[in-house]
């Protein structure tokens, strides 16, 4: 029998939602040839990633084997697919294949960063395959709420697998493939290992709706307003953002689109062939001119991102452009759990304008690009595996999937990141655990999650900071007074004093007690300061901030 095995390892996107990144293997234990399908990101928030620009998976495991690792497979441009392309191709250096339109906006990423362009391959849908070491690889189209999203079949000298990639259940999308049942019930006939599906609404119970089925309920919405009509949606779904501007253009209105993302997905769509007949715009600076009845903005923001334009026009102008009492904003998508505090402050700031807010109002003006229950169990059917793989999705919906799997007659396998399942037994067994986790861009650079730097932006953000600075002579004695400078505390507190007065009166006193063996100790020193203007902030004000401390000799 032969020792060669097919793995499967999900370093992110299985346990949580975003920052996808599966890896497959073929090989002997240890040498597998490895491929790698998609690399995204998440986002962060100010509770729990402050400051921090991006999200990425810890690929440390795939790195140390970068000589094994075959390409890079993506399925569909979404940020949590693609985004982290760029970002880790030094550490990588495979090709990355993508189809057209998912393959423009990857090499927009490189370029940005530096690297070549030409790392980007495009490549065309099945029967059409990709073989790289032991790996067959074809972009199988799917519906999606993004243009040219694929599963993908992996042939494997072991038998066949399935990756759904990001799906749903649509006939009639608007923009981009329908979903074909034939097609992908082809795809099963030889036999399927394996089918790693997505698990994102496994807990909704409906059928999924068309796109298509938001036309006539937008248009009637958009045609009944009176001031200017501004609506968002996610940037990168551009059937909707067709559908918004067509509902514009035939209420007599003109149709302006505003931000970098909601303009750059609509290049890359139209550039790519996969966009026609998208309604005419006017630049911002016409927008200005146009009367507020007869103008319609299609805008970035959908999720109460800060910098976005929705955000810019509820805190009072973007772009030389004002909302005024009387005008209507729709949110013509549905709020990621987590952002839920950003949008409502966007809605309250714009009913604060006077601005009349009209949100997804129970499925009216937006649809979910994501199987639910029915439809996952129609993919079930249709590819009929040996077993199911459950990924994107939090622990709960792997586990829910795992469930309906089993009562589907499928074999449903557990397997959130860092599991790695060795599927070529009859049955599947966990061949390994890697470790994973998270990598943050700060700024320019890349940090690891338990690196401390946000753990300590965090505490300085709930608790303060105090600097202390202590000057000591050649002969370990004090020079002057210890002084303070603070940050985000109050500045008096119970004494009626300034909190630094108090501070430094506290620390000049503990000096005066030190005695030698601690003045001469740096180590000893800074713990007793610190340990003074922690309870003395505390005594005062009530809180225990973090402290520095910097101590200076003077030499002879």
């Amino acid at each position: 029998m032969s020792s060669e095995r097919v793995i499967y390892l999900p370093l992110g996107g299985a346990g949580e939602i975003g920052m996808n990144a599966y890896v497959y293997g073929y090989g002997l234990p240890g040498k597998e040839r490895l491929i790698l399908v998609d690399l995204g990101v998440t986002f962060p928030d100010m509770d729990g990633s402050p400051g921090v620009d991006l999200i990425f998976p810890d690929i440390t495991w795939l790195a140390e084997r970068c000589d094994q690792l075959e390409a890079v497979f993506v399925t569909h441009a979404h940020e949590d697919h693609v985004g982290a392309v760029s970002h880790y191709y030094d550490q990588l250096g495979a090709p990355i294949y993508a189809r057209a339109f998912t393959a423009n906006i990857a090499r927009r990423k490189m370029e940005e960063r530096g690297h070549p362009e030409k790392a980007v391959i495009t490549a065309q849908p099945w029967p059409e395959t990709v073989t790289v070491g032991p790996f067959a690889v074809g972009f199988v189209p799917v519906s999606h709420s993004i243009p040219e999203s694929s599963g993908l079949v992996i042939d494997t000298p072991k038998g066949r697998l399935v990756h759904t990639g990001d799906f749903k259940i649509d006939y009639d999308p608007g923009v981009g493939e329908a979903f074909d049942d034939a097609l992908w019930r082809d795809l099963g006939k030889p036999g399927v290992l394996a089918l790693m599906c997505d698990s994102t609404n496994v807990f909704n119970p409906q059928e999924g709706r068309s796109e298509s089925t938001l036309g006539g309920d937008i248009e009637a919405l958009v045609a009944g307003a009176k001031g200017m009509v501004v609506a968002t949606t996610f940037a990168s779904n551009v059937a909707r953002v067709k559908t918004l501007a067509e509902a514009g253009q035939r209420a007599g209105r003109s149709v302006c689109l505003l931000g970098r993302a909601m303009r750059r997905m609509i290049e890359a769509s139209v550039e790519t062939g996969v966009l026609t007949g998208f309604p005419r715009t006017v630049s911002p600076e016409d927008a200005k001119d146009i009367p507020r009845e007869s103008l319609m903005l299609i805008v970035t923001g959908s999720q109460g991102e800060r910098r976005a334009a929705s955000a810019q026009l509820s805190q009072g102008k973007y772009q030389g452009i004002t909302l005024k009492p009387g005008d209507m904003f729709l949110f013509s998508s549905k709020t990621i759990p987590g952002n839920e505090r950003g949008v409502i402050r966007i809605m309250n700031n714009f009913s604060e304008l006077g601005v009349d807010v009209v949100d997804d109002n129970g499925g009216m003006y937006h649809v979910s690009g994501h199987a639910n229950r029915p439809d996952i169990t129609t993919m079930h059917k249709l590819v009929n595996p040996k077993m199911v793989v459950p990924m994107h999705g939090e622990h709960r919906h792997l586990r829910e999937h795992v469930q309906l799997s089993n009562s589907n007659g499928f074999k449903g396998v557990l397997a959130p990141n860092g599991t790695m399942i060795d599927l070529s037994a009859e049955t599947p067994t966990v061949a390994d655990y890697v470790e994973t986790g998270r990598t943050y861009l700060d700024g320019s650079m890349q940090i690891g999650a338990l690196d401390g730097i946000v753990r300590d932006r965090i505490r300085m953000a709930l608790n303060g900071h105090v600097m202390i600075n202590v000057i000591l002579d050649e002969n370990d004695d004090p020079l002057g007074d210890p002084w303070c400078e603070v940050s985000g505390l109050a500045e008096t507190g119970h004494s009626r004093a300034p909190l630094v007065d108090v501070l430094e009166e506290d620390l000049s006193q503990y000096m005066g007690r030190a005695g030698s063996k601690t003045l001469i100790d740096d180590d000893k020193l800074e713990e007793g300061l610190r340990r003074v203007a922690r309870q003395s902030t505390q005594t005062e004000i009530g809180k225990k901030p973090e402290v520095t401390v910097i101590i200076s000799r003077l030499s002879v």
